[in-house]
C-alpha cells in the first residue's frame, strides 16, 4: 500500500499529554511530506483554536477543522470547503438546549464561542471539568450566546454540550439523538458535538481526496476518539494510538504507541517513511 495522504485527530493523537506535538512526531511528519505525502490536520477543534505547534510543521498546507464541517488552505488563508449545521437544524438546537443549563459553545468562522457569564465563572474560580486553560485561550466570551447563534444559523459549524456528570451525559445523548437533520459525535468523556447532517472528517477528507487526486485507500488516518472513526473507516490504513477508546481500536488495522509515546511518529515510520 502506498500511503499519498496522512489524516491526523490532534487532541489524544498527535499532542502529547503536555497539549504539544513532538519533536519525534514533528520530524516524522515533515519528513513523510518531503517524500511527498500530503500531511492534513483532522480536528475537532475550531480555526482559532489550532496550536500553534502545526503552524511550525513545514509542509501542512490543508486542516479539517470543527470535524470536518471547513477546510481550510494554509497557504492562501482560505476556506476551500463547508459543511455547516442546517439553519432550520440550528433553529432546533437552540430551541432544544435552551430547556436545559449545560455548558454551549458554538464554533462559526473559524472562532469558539462561550456564554461570558461561564467564561468569568471559569477565570474567577479556575474550576471546571474541562480543561480550565484551554477554555480561557480557546474561547471567546459574548453575552446571549443563543441570540448570537441564531444571528449566525447560516455558517454554525458545531455546538458543543458540554457535561459534569455522565448521567446527564447519556440522558442528552438520547434528547439529541432525535434532532433531525444532524449528527451527533463526542471527542472526549465530557461532551457531545452536534454537526451537519452530512458533517464528518470523513466527509471532508473524501472531498479533499478529490482535490488532491488521492483515493481512500491511499489514506492513512490515526485518532483515538469517536469522532474519528468515520474518517478511519474511510481510510485504507486506520491507525489508532494506544491511548484510543477500545472502540477505536477495534476498528483499526493497526495500534501504535500511545499520544504521549509518540504514536504518530512510530506510525509514519512504519508505513510511511521509505
Amino acid at each position: 500500500m502506498s500511503i499519498k495522504l496522512i489524516a491526523l485527530d490532534l487532541d489524544g493523537t498527535t499532542l502529547n499529554d503536555d497539549r504539544i506535538i513532538s519533536q519525534a512526531n514533528k520530524s516524522a511528519l515533515e519528513e513523510a511530506v518531503r517524500q511527498g505525502v500530503n500531511v492534513v490536520i483532522a480536528t475537532g477543534r475550531t480555526f482559532s483554536a489550532l496550536p500553534e505547534d502545526v503552524f511550525h510543521i513545514q509542509g501542512i498546507q490543508y486542516v479539517l477543522t470543527s470535524n470536518g464541517a471547513v477546510i481550510t488552505d494554509l497557504r492562501t488563508k482560505e476556506t476551500i470547503y463547508e459543511n455547516c449545521i442546517a439553519p432550520e437544524a440550528v433553529e432546533r438546537a437552540v430551541e432544544l438546549l435552551k430547556q436545559y443549563d449545560f455548558m454551549i459553545e458554538a464554533f462559526t468562522g473559524g472562532g469558539a464561542y462561550i456564554e461570558k457569564s461561564i467564561y468569568e465563572q471559569i477565570k474567577t474560580t479556575r474550576k471546571s471539568f474541562r480543561h480550565v486553560d484551554y477554555v480561557l485561550t480557546t474561547r471567546q466570551p459574548i453575552e446571549g450566546l443563543y441570540d448570537f447563534v441564531l444571528a449566525h444559523k447560516e455558517h454554525i459549524e458545531n455546538m458543543n454540550v458540554n457535561f459534569e456528570n455522565q448521567q446527564d451525559r447519556a440522558m442528552m445523548r438520547e434528547v439529541l439523538g432525535g434532532l433531525e437533520n444532524t449528527t451527533l459525535t463526542t471527542s472526549f468523556d465530557h461532551n457531545l458535538e452536534i454537526g451537519g447532517a452530512t458533517t464528518s472528517k470523513a466527509g471532508a477528507l473524501r472531498e479533499l481526496g478529490k482535490i488532491l487526486g488521492v483515493l481512500p485507500d491511499e489514506m492513512m488516518a490515526i485518532g483515538d476518539s469517536p469522532n474519528d472513526m468515520a474518517m478511519m473507516q474511510l481510510a485504507g490504513m486506520p491507525v489508532a494510538v494506544g491511548n484510543a477508546k477500545d472502540e477505536v481500536k477495534a476498528i483499526a488495522k493497526y495500534v501504535t504507541a500511545s499520544n504521549h509515546e509518540d504514536g504518530v511518529a512510530r506510525a509514519v515510520e512504519k508505513f510511511v517513511l521509505k
